[in-house]
Order: C-alpha cells, then sequence, then structure tokens
C-alpha cells in the first residue's frame, strides 16, 4: 500500500541518518581530538603569520600584579639594647605590571631573541595602605656596604666607615614606602659613587627596585616551536650564553626551561615546569602537586619542591650554590656585584626553624607564603602565578664576642667602623631578616650581565 511505502522510506532515511551519525561521530572521536591539538600548536607557536596569538605572546594582555611587603621594625631601640628584633608585616603594596617584548629577531634555527620591559603601577584600590606610609627597616644601604668593606684596604675602609657618621647614616632607616620602593637621595651613594663606583653600581636615588622599573630582564633567544612544539618557549640563550658562571657546579649553572611566563602544551601529572629566573640568577623547578579548579578551569598546580633552598648539606645537587648558610637560604651574592643579598620563601616558610628563632613576628603557613602556579596542562597557560621571594641582607658579626642579636652585631659593626676599630672585623655571618615580597622581582641592584638597551 501507499502507506506503507511511505512508512519504509521513512524507516530508510532513518536508518541511513542513524548510520551517518554514526559513522561521523566514531570518526569524531579518533579525529576530533587530533584537529583540536593541531589548532593548539598552531596557536602555541611563536609565529608572526599567526597574528593573534603572536600579538598576545608579544604583548601580554593578562594582568599580572606584585604584592610587597615590608616587615616594619617593632623595636628598633631596644634591638640596640640587646632584645631581639620585633617585625610586623605591613602591606600589601600592590603594583600592576605591564611587560611588552622588543627587540624581536627571528633566527634561522627556529629561534627568536627579544627583550621583555616591565613597568609598575601602583594601585591604590588593591593595597592594604598607600605608598606614603611609613616603614621602619634595617639600612640595607649601610649594612650591605659594612659587609663589603672587608675586602678593602685599611685607608679606603676608614674613609667609607668615617661618612656613616658624617652623613648621619645608622642601622635603621624610616622612610615612605615609596621612596623604599623607587629611590630617596642618599649623599652616600653619592660619595660610594663618586669614590668607588665599583662598590655600588647604581647612580642617583637608593631604592629596592629603583632599578627595576622601565627595565628588562635580559636578551633571551627562545625556541619557536614551529619544528617542535615539544621544545616551544625553552631557552636557547641568555644575553648570548649556553650558561652562566654564578655558581660553582656545572648543574648549578645551567639555563633550564623557560623564561618563567608559558610552558610547551600537553602536560601531564609527571610533567616539571623548568624556568630561568635572571632575578635570582639561576634555574628553578616546580612540580605537579594536585589537580584543582580556577573559576570552573581544570588546572594543574605545581609548586616549589622544599628542596629549592635547601643548602648542600641537606640536599647534595645544590652544593653549587654554596657558600650555604641554613636551608631556606639562597646566596645571589655573586650576580649582585657581591654585596650580601639571600633569598627565600616569606617568614623563612620551608627553611631551618633555627632561622625563625632570630626574630619575632614571623608565621610561616603554606596557603600564605608557598610558591606555586596553576596552569592549564593543555593550553600552557597560567591561571594563577604566585612567586613569593623575600629579600634579605646578611650581616657579619664580631670574632669572639657573643652579642645578644643580630641587630646588635650590626650595630657594633658599624661602631667598629666609626672608631677605625676595622681589624676586628671577621668574616662569621649571621643572618639578618630585613623584608619580604611576593613576585620574584626583588632586588637591591639591578641583574648584570644586560644585553638589551635601556
Amino acid at each position: 500500500t501507499i502507506m506503507a511505502i511511505v512508512y519504509s522510506k521513512i524507516a530508510i532515511g532513518l536508518l541511513i541518518a542513524g548510520i551517518s551519525t554514526l559513522v561521523f561521530g566514531t570518526v569524531l572521536v579518533f579525529v576530533g581530538p587530533i584537529i583540536i591539538d593541531e589548532q593548539i600548536v598552531k596557536n602555541t607557536q611563536i609565529n608572526p603569520q599567526n597574528e593573534l596569538s603572536y600579538n598576545m605572546w608579544k604583548d601580554i594582555p593578562v594582568p599580572f600584579f606584585m604584592s610587597v611587603y615590608f616587615f616594619n621594625v617593632v623595636n628598633p631601640k631596644e634591638i640596640l639594647l640587646g632584645e631581639k628584633p620585633l617585625v610586623e608585616q605591613r602591606g600589601p603594596y600592590v603594583y600592576s605590571e605591564k611587560r611588552s617584548k622588543d627587540n624581536i629577531t627571528f633566527h634561522t634555527n627556529k629561534t627568536v631573541s627579544f627583550c621583555e620591559y616591565r613597568q609598575y603601577f601602583f594601585e591604590e584600590s588593591m593595597s592594604a595602605g598607600n605608598e606614603s606610609d611609613v616603614v621602619t627597616i634595617p639600612n640595607m644601604l649601610v649594612l650591605g656596604a659594612s659587609v663589603m668593606l672587608e675586602k678593602l684596604p685599611l685607608p679606603a675602609r676608614l674613609l667609607i666607615s668615617s661618612t656613616f657618621t658624617m652623613f648621619k647614616e645608622g642601622p635603621f632607616v624610616t622612610k615612605s614606602v615609596g621612596e623604599l620602593m623607587w629611590g630617596y637621595d642618599s649623599k652616600l651613594v653619592d660619595f660610594l659613587t663618586a669614590f668607588f663606583p665599583d662598590m655600588v653600581p647604581i647612580k642617583g636615588k637608593f631604592g629596592l627596585f629603583a632599578e627595576f622599573n622601565n627595565s628588562n630582564t635580559g636578551l633571551f633567544t627562545v625556541f619557536t616551536g614551529q619544528d617542535d612544539i615539544r621544545k616551544v618557549h625553552k631557552i636557547d640563550s641568555w644575553n648570548g650564553l649556553k650558561n652562566v658562571n654564578y655558581w660553582n657546579s656545572d648543574q648549578c649553572n645551567m639555563i633550564n626551561g623557560t623564561a618563567g611566563q608559558m610552558w610547551p602544551p600537553f602536560l601531564t601529572t609527571e610533567s616539571t615546569l623548568p624556568f630561568y629566573s635572571p632575578d635570582a640568577c639561576r634555574s628553578m623547578e616546580l612540580v605537579y602537586e594536585n589537580p584543582g579548579m580556577v573559576k570552573g578551569i581544570p588546572v594543574f598546580r605545581f609548586v616549589a619542591p622544599k628542596t629549592l633552598f635547601a643548602n648542600g648539606s641537606d640536599y647534595h645537587p645544590n652544593e653549587g650554590f654554596c657558600p650555604c648558610r641554613q636551608s631556606g637560604l639562597l646566596n645571589v651574592s655573586s650576580c649582585r656585584h657581591k654585596s650580601p643579598v639571600f633569598i627565600s620563601h616569606p617568614h623563612f616558610y620551608n627553611a631551618d626553624p633555627a632561622l625563625l628563632a632570630t626574630v619575632n613576628g614571623l608565621s610561616p603557613n603554606k596557603e600564605d607564603h608557598s610558591l606555586f602556579i596553576d596552569i592549564h596542562p593543555v593550553r600552557k597557560s597560567r591561571h594563577t602565578d604566585v612567586h613569593k621571594p623575600q629579600l634579605r641582607i646578611h650581616s657579619i658579626k664580631n670574632e669572639g664576642e657573643q652579642l645578644p642579636s643580630l641587630f646588635t652585631s650590626v650595630y657594633r659593626i658599624i661602631q667598629n667602623l666609626q672608631a677605625g676599630r676595622v681589624q676586628e672585623l671577621s668574616a662569621s655571618h649571621s643572618p639578618l631578616n630585613v623584608w619580604g615580597s611576593t613576585g620574584l622581582k626583588g632586588g637591591l641592584i639591578k641583574p648584570t650581565n644586560c644585553s638589551c638597551p635601556l
């Protein structure tokens, strides 16, 4: 009948549609991921022909923020009388950071060279205070100069030590946050720059970040991934170097991983995130901890292992970073013009407990003070990036004296220098906790060996 024929045609049509859908679905299951992966590879490569992704790599549209915390010294007078230092954390003082790449040059070996410039802008609405806030911290200029005097001839040491009194420089300094961050006029700096330019390689104002605004982190040459996506963003050289010469072993001097912003795609739980940090003068590596969600996006969390700043005794591969102090401190004086600068996690998190005993007011915990990155495992884009190093300076202790506190030892040094008793100084060092900040940007002096125009 006519109805039977119609039903038969409908059934055949539905059968064909069903088979087509099944075939298409089967093909999509196997081909779909390949197509998606190809698009990810295409968009991950550093290639000017891919205008959208290239412009995002060149001028990163994602906002970066740097939160700075100061340890305000509560009892400076009592410290000089022998009491243990008491500090209170002040901040955060939040700065938005604009990053842009310049001097971009592509090479025939599928690499690209560039300089990345950084600008900082204070974000009062995100901060717990203003740049006009006043804090008291150890006078890092005086303490650093005191330590660096050791290797100078006696007449030079006597001359410099007399300037501490002449310019009314003491063991502590009280300044606004803005001055400490971006610089303040110092007659001591002017004097040292004029007569000992190699000792203090800065000009003009002295500040913790004075040389970092509108600066760059050196000339990076990285792989574009156009021939092998597994190599994309990995460093080929930094300032023309395959290795640095700051440390005492080949392994510690290696320049590994990426520049710390992007990694190759398709991460697994077995992956690590190696990167080279010019500010820390070394390569570092984060390890997988656990999966998570950030605003509905699946991410892998990678964290700094406890061995990151361990000393050579506790972790043998780190012997090349010595001379070492307690675990939890990284001595970066070798790349900071021999100034006694050290890096650790904030509040001495994951450090030797003995360090906490040197000062009151610290309370390390994983949530607030660990270093971690949340990253999409396929697209390798970061969703949460928390670098939390703490910058510190080391002081010298007089040989043979059992001084009641670290700050007192510094004050005694200054007294000895001013009195001309410089021969009493020894090379015995004691840790002096000065201040902490989030963001791997901290430094008293601009990094050396910069190959990019300023």
